[in-house]
């Protein structure tokens, strides 16, 4: 499966974006992305700009290795780094409740916000991951109060089940961001969903 990703996917374009691999220029945007407090609000970590000099380094060394990394999302007309959307199997130390999975998920600067940028990115790897890699689920979850998030879910057809929320392992359970939803989409819904 990973082999097939980056022989198949190094670089593809939808309608407005370029989906491609991470590259070292990619680090003011990831700065800018990881250092943005709305972006952040629902997450427990916060990098600063040598962090995610480091995580850059470890995605280019990821995708490397294993042949993809949650790709990065660029506006194709100016080639500005909007974030990241992708496929991704889950490794997070402690195992959570729908594992063994993949997930899909993304991350964009807030300029990126409300333009159906997520969506767009995300109906591609979902159908890559469907048609061309054949999975039969992919999964997304977020915490429960991120709304933006969910939306996103909701307009790519995911079904949600309010009891398979769960508590993000290694979380304080009285901590705010610790209790999360999970959404899937599996092949049959999305195919009926892209035939409807």
């Amino acid at each position: 499966m990973v082999e097939t990703l980056i022989d198949r996917c190094p670089r593809v374009e939808t309608e407005r974006l370029v989906l491609r691999k991470w590259e070292m220029r990619d680090l003011d945007g990831l700065i800018k992305l990881n250092t943005d407090p709305r972006v952040l609000e629902f997450f427990r970590k916060r990098p600063n700009a040598e962090e995610s000099e480091e995580a850059l380094k470890r995605a280019i060394q990821r995708q490397d290795e294993n042949g993809f990394c949650l790709p990065v999302v660029e506006d194709k007309e100016n080639g500005d780094f909007l974030g990241f959307c992708g496929l991704n199997v889950p490794s997070y130390g402690e195992s959570l409740p729908c594992e063994p999975c993949v997930e899909i998920g993304w991350q964009l600067i807030p300029e990126a916000w409300g333009r159906g940028i997520a969506v767009e990115a995300a109906k591609f790897w979902l159908g890559f991951g469907f048609e061309t890699l054949g999975l039969d689920e992919v999964v997304a979850f977020t915490v429960i109060q991120n709304h933006n998030s969910r939306r996103v879910m909701e307009k790519l057809g995911m079904s949600f089940d309010p009891a398979e929320n769960f508590d993000f392992p290694g979380v304080p359970v009285e901590h705010p961001l610790c209790r999360h939803v999970l959404y899937r989409l599996s092949k049959k819904m999305y195919l009926e969903r892209k035939n409807g």
